[in-house]
């Protein structure tokens, strides 16, 4: 375990991220769900993130329910604010925004301190629960002003108040993760997609200011939404269909996996955790097999000679940690 920044929270390695369970793409049976987070549970995942937007509200509903029976001090458990949920009777289904579920509600932008407040108390009634571990400000790319000045004091305040452990933001992007690391007191970044065997953009400022500021960064999206996981034609990078020449470094990638008696999952989940700034990893599972398939992932040992054979071939930047060596 892990404490996220300075805050007393503690983290797994592994986490259960829960964006699967809220129907993206297709549809999860509420039994599906449940095995799910009984597997991830089994394989010691003890660390479980989710969101109102995820299934508008379904993953959050899902994860409290599978959640309620096990000992409270025994799991954390974040979410996040900055799309609040209003009725709506438009119909319809919300593919649109990804999720296999009826439209019953619509996402509002709130990054006020009010939102903040509404959207937290509307998450704990929807998991059954009086508290949640951390909180994140959810995808605020085109609300900085507002996050910065409105939702991040009042996340604060929420901590201060001892309504929550642990506050951070959580995006697809390093950039701005950056700012919040460096002119903030966030405890940690929930950071999607930048650090990953394709895309190490987070290497550049993000990790290196986290480790200077002493904030933690969970990596999310270590198979960039799926190419990592299963790189074949149609595979998704980052929510859309791969690129060709994405796809074609990911086989590349899986080529030399095979080649040294590891796979490309193993290799994907090893590289995100490597890096000292990292407190934890998220993977999305929708599936009691897919639970138990990443935590032996997790486990398994990726052979020094792979990653040295990623720097020779420049499939791998030479200042990017892997598990094979000690921090600097």
């Amino acid at each position: 375990m892990t404490v996220l920044g300075r805050s007393g929270v503690e983290v797994a390695p592994l986490g259960f991220g829960a964006a699967g369970i809220g129907n993206l793409y297709t549809a999860v049976s509420d039994e599906q769900a449940h095995e799910a987070i009984d597997a991830a549970w089994s394989a010691g995942m003890r660390y479980f993130d989710t969101a109102p937007h995820y299934g508008i509200g379904l993953s959050e509903r899902r994860l409290g329910a599978a959640l309620r029976a096990r000992p409270r001090t025994e799991y954390t458990i974040s979410t996040k604010v900055g799309r609040r949920l209003e009725p709506s009777d438009a119909g319809g289904d919300d593919l649109a925004n990804g999720f296999a579920v009826p439209a019953t509600h619509r996402r509002v932008w709130d990054f006020s301190a009010d939102g903040v407040r509404r959207s937290l108390e509307e998450s704990l009634t929807r998991l059954g629960l009086d508290r949640v571990d951390a909180v994140y400000l959810h995808d605020p790319d085109d609300h900085a002003e507002q996050a910065f000045h409105e939702a991040y004091p009042a996340l604060e305040k929420l901590r201060s108040e001892g309504v929550v452990g642990a506050v951070g933001a959580g995006m697809n992007q390093a950039e701005m993760l950056t700012r919040f690391v460096r002119d903030t007191d966030v405890d940690m970044v929930l950071c999607a997609g930048r650090y990953t065997l394709l895309d190490q953009r987070a290497l550049a400022d993000l990790l290196p200011a986290a480790q200077e500021r002493g904030t933690s960064v969970v990596v999310g999206g270590a198979f960039n939404s799926g190419l990592l996981a299963d790189p074949k034609p149609g595979a998704t990078y980052n929510y859309a269909q791969a690129p060709a020449e994405l796809l074609e470094r990911a086989l590349r990638l899986k080529t030399l996996a095979d080649r040294h008696g590891t796979t490309l999952r193993a290799a994907a989940l090893a590289f995100c955790a490597a890096h000292p700034a990292v407190a934890s990893v998220l993977v999305g599972t929708r599936s009691a097999v897919e639970a138990r398939d990443c935590a032996e992932q997790f486990a398994a040992q990726v052979p020094a000679g792979f990653w040295q054979e990623l720097r020779d071939t420049g499939l791998l930047p030479p200042d990017a940690p892997v598990p094979t060596e000690e921090p600097s």
